[in-house]
């Protein structure tokens, strides 16, 4: 793990499934991101990426994510023998933290073998070199993927506005949703009301 850059944040001047460009202090970085990550950047002018850094013989390649989770899971993924950057994205593209995180910690190959390109001996060794680590691992706070970001970033900023601390007021969201995915601005803000 790099840790020379632990997260970018600023405006998003561009903008495609698979990459993002971030201007943070007139500085454009580009960054490399999952389906999951670009999903929930949605229209979000502005963006905090958590960032894992690739250094090659010839180039630095940022990879960003929206959540601190999804970062540590593609971490644990490029310490497997045989999973690079790119092989590592394409499987959290296809699957979320949490649908990986269960289908390793259940040792569920066929799921893992799902994702373009993953034959059956790399979705073995994922199982057999992540299990333990991924059922230490708290990847429950997870917000699923079909989300619709814009909804929660808007009570974000509503509770936010209303003084609550952002963390808190994003654990009380995340909880909502669970329970709720389809949950409207007003109802996510009434309830998380009553958790903070």
């Amino acid at each position: 793990m790099s840790a020379m850059y632990a997260f970018i944040s600023g405006k998003v001047t561009d903008l495609t499934p698979a990459s993002v460009v971030i201007d943070n202090n007139g500085i454009g970085y580009f960054i490399n991101i999952t389906l999951n990550t670009f999903t929930a950047i949605g229209e979000q002018e502005h963006v905090k990426l958590f960032t894992h850094l690739q250094v090659l013989e010839d180039a630095h390649n940022l990879y960003g994510f929206y959540t601190v989770n999804e970062r540590d899971m593609f971490e644990m993924l490029i310490s497997v023998s045989g999973v690079g950057c790119n092989t590592a994205r394409l499987i959290l593209s296809s699957l979320t933290v949490n649908e990986l995180s269960t289908a390793i910690a259940n040792e569920d190959i066929r799921t893992i073998q799902g994702v373009k390109g993953i034959g059956t001996k790399t979705a073995q060794r994922l199982v057999v070199d992540l299990k333990d680590k991924v059922r230490k691992t708290d990847f429950a706070e997870e917000i699923p993927g079909i989300v619709d970001n814009t909804v929660k970033v808007e009570a974000l900023t509503a509770l936010v506005t209303l003084g609550f601390g952002r963390g808190a007021a994003d654990k009380a969201l995340n909880k909502i949703l669970k329970q709720q995915p389809d949950a409207s601005v007003e109802i996510l803000i009434r309830e998380a009301l009553k958790l903070l």
